[in-house]
């Protein structure tokens, strides 16, 4: 036990090690937005372009959507890699509740992240040796939830800009509330200040264009969540009713394949759902959905709390620092609450 305790202490020191590490490498290759501007970005008409993008967002965030007003996503970070960091999900064959893990200063959490794909994809196959279905995601941008000012990396810089705008809305509504060991409530809550936050923002600084592409990448984004809702639940019947190892095997594969079907006959019906093409990359599994609920389970919740209030981001932000300090059965009871109430309203009753 002694041995295993070490072995384990040692792992933990090394991954600790690289994630401090990457994240001082981040640090050390970030420049001021407004410097790079005043000296036009080097040269490059295109980035300066985008930088300019960027500090307008920054700045509606903190003028518009009362989000933290500090140095974070005013400096911008070159890296040469495609993202930030990767992202490793992993849940058991016959589960959809993903593994967790604990830190220092962000408590317990649902996903490991590595600055080097391939230690990122060596966890998941150690994951995977022990059983497990394991999912590796590149993340673009990340949050140290306020503790250091994060800049802007470079691998997000040509995103159009309604969703540079819903990333850094998102990113800095981790620095509004987060709650330690529940990460379906803090990714809802900044899914949902991103949501409302690029919908203000394209009012303000949209095209007609742009606003109806929104809508549009808004529709398919729901189709893809409602399938995705649907599967969830089809395989929860499966893991939970009492049918043999093989047996839930079987029914397991047939839905996962099913789905897959139903998408591609969606996809074929207009060109919406290209933006999904990399999700349905590789086969999906528990990890993958898992990923999907926390990010999106809980938003009906958080969405009628913003309405309840009138759209006033502030007032929405005390109410969810309240829901905060309930234990979490009791946070989980009020938005489901609350989003049977918008059911309700939607459904005329």
């Amino acid at each position: 036990m002694a041995l295993a305790a070490a072995a384990s202490g040692c792992a933990n020191l090394s991954y600790y090690a690289q994630s401090v590490g990457g994240h001082l490498d981040l640090l050390s290759r970030q420049q001021s937005i407004s410097r790079l501007l005043a000296e036009d970005a080097a040269g490059d008409e295109l980035l300066r372009g985008r930088l300019a993008t960027v500090a307008r967002i920054r700045d509606f965030a903190s003028a518009r959507l009362a989000l933290p007003d500090n140095q974070s996503y005013r400096r911008y970070a070159a890296l040469d890699r495609p993202y930030a960091v990767w992202s490793v999900v992993a849940a058991p064959e016959f589960s959809l509740d993903p593994e967790t893990w604990c830190f220092p200063f962000a408590g317990c959490v649902n996903y490991r992240g590595y600055y080097d794909e391939a230690a990122a994809r060596a966890f998941a196959a150690t994951l995977e040796r022990r059983g497990l279905e394991a999912h590796v995601g590149g993340v673009p941008a990340y949050s140290t939830l306020g503790w250091l000012a994060d800049p802007l990396p470079s691998t997000v810089i040509h995103w159009p800009p309604h969703r540079l705008a819903g990333l850094i809305f998102h990113e800095l509504a981790h620095q509004v509330v987060y709650v330690s060991d529940d990460s379906a409530f803090n990714e809802a809550f900044a899914t949902t200040v991103e949501r409302a936050g690029v919908r203000r923002w394209l009012q303000a600084h949209g095209s007609e264009a742009a606003m109806a592409a929104y809508r549009e990448e808004s529709g398919v984004e729901a189709v893809f969540l409602g399938h995705v809702a649907a599967l969830r639940k089809e395989l929860a019947d499966i893991y939970d009713g009492g049918r043999s190892v093989p047996a839930r095997r079987r029914a397991k594969a047939e839905a996962l394949a099913a789905f897959t079907r139903q998408w591609e006959g969606f996809r074929a019906s207009g060109p919406g759902a290209a933006a999904y093409e990399s999700w349905f990359g590789s086969p999906p599994n528990n990890a993958r959905l898992a990923t999907v609920a926390l990010y999106h389970d809980l938003v009906p919740g958080f969405e009628a709390l913003l309405g309840a209030v009138g759209g006033d981001l502030p007032a929405f932000y005390r109410r969810v620092k309240a829901l905060a300090a309930l234990e979490p059965p009791a946070r989980r009871a009020r938005l489901n609450e609350a989003a049977g109430m918008l059911l309700g309203w939607n459904s005329g009753l």
